[in-house]
């Protein structure tokens, strides 16, 4: 009986563990570093105060939370602003990539694709990669492959090699990696994959430090914009219209010390941006998920330049104090110092 017994409780352990799913561990990027490169071409062409605000509301489309067609709306954006600035080429092939760009997968299985045509011909049949490391024959919700939204818009049957998109035709990209350093070419009709740009490549991000001029802005949203969702951007408030920039950094105070007191075990609002132990965050389903910002770069809010308001960015923390400074505000980062 006694042997029995011990056949009958391995064969459970076995059948348990067969019945267990195999990935389970949650792939995520650095997000912020998905739209640089686009945010810098964006300021080069004239963009101002527009790029962040765009940057920050696609690369946080990057994650979990996000709806299928959150990340073309967002490269829809992109595009737009490119357009206004007399069609930028560099700009729409960086909105193009990043469409491309693999989303974080909470449990390794692939991401579903968006079922909706994009506003702008340019992101016609251009789809998410996948990271090498996600379940391709299980997407998220334990949905299997051929099910609706596991099949990109305008394809009949599963990717052939699963994970690719035509930027990167020959199969996924490396866990955590960002598509537009492995390619700045789209990969659509006229270029070929993995091709740098004839112009000779996209300038680089200008370092955030005290003595760039590169305005860091985003969201317009008034204290306590800790509970604001995804910044977008709004037009500028001349002079006559109040002395907003005060009040700015005042604001940009008061969200940094609120900041100063969340953890990632903190309540928070679906949707709510915030910077939590100096790294960007969104809350998904009552829980704030973290994202690192890139060395030597802090989660921290800005005032705006030219509309009232602030921004939650990822920015040095010199930078930030000057910022604040230059609004009249004292007290440094939080108001305190």
């Amino acid at each position: 009986m006694l042997g029995i017994f011990k056949i009958s409780m391995l064969a459970l352990a076995v059948s348990s563990a067969q019945a267990a799913p195999f990935h389970t561990k949650r792939i995520a990027q650095t997000i912020s570093d998905s739209t640089q490169k686009w945010q810098a071409a964006c300021l080069t062409a004239g963009g101002g105060d527009k790029c962040n605000p765009l940057s920050v509301t696609a690369f946080s489309t990057l994650l979990a939370a996000a709806g299928p067609c959150d990340q073309q709306n967002a490269a829809d954006q992109m595009i737009d602003l490119a357009k206004q600035l007399n069609s930028n080429a560099q700009m729409i092939a960086l909105a193009q990539v990043f469409c491309q760009q693999p989303r974080n997968t909470p449990t390794s299985q692939s991401v579903p694709y968006c079922q909706q045509a994009p506003k702008n011909s340019e992101l016609s049949g251009l789809f998410q990669c996948q990271f090498a490391g996600a379940n391709t024959q299980t997407f998220v919700g334990g949905i299997p492959v051929g099910s609706p939204g596991t099949i990109p818009l305008g394809h009949s049957s599963p990717l052939s090699p699963p994970g690719s998109c035509p930027a990167n035709p020959n199969g996924p990209i490396p866990d955590g990696q960002q598509l537009v350093d492995i390619t700045q070419n789209p990969g659509v009709p006229g270029g070929n994959a993995n091709t740098p740009p004839a112009s000779g490549g996209v300038p680089s991000m200008p370092s955030m430090s005290m003595s760039t001029s590169i305005p860091v802005v985003g969201s317009p949203a008034p204290t306590p914009a800790v509970n604001s969702p995804t910044p977008t951007p709004t037009p500028s408030v001349s002079p006559s219209q109040g002395n907003f920039k005060l009040q700015n950094g005042q604001d940009a105070q008061k969200l940094n010390a609120q900041f100063a007191t969340l953890t990632a075990n903190s309540s928070c609002t679906d949707g709510q941006i915030s910077c939590v132990t100096g790294e960007f965050a969104q809350c998904v389903n009552g829980k704030f998920v973290l994202t690192q910002c890139s060395s030597p770069l802090i989660c921290a809010a800005l005032p705006l330049v030219n509309s009232p308001g602030t921004s939650v960015t990822c920015t040095t923390q010199q930078d930030a104090i000057t910022r604040i400074a230059n609004t009249g505000a004292q007290g440094g980062l939080t108001g305190s110092g």
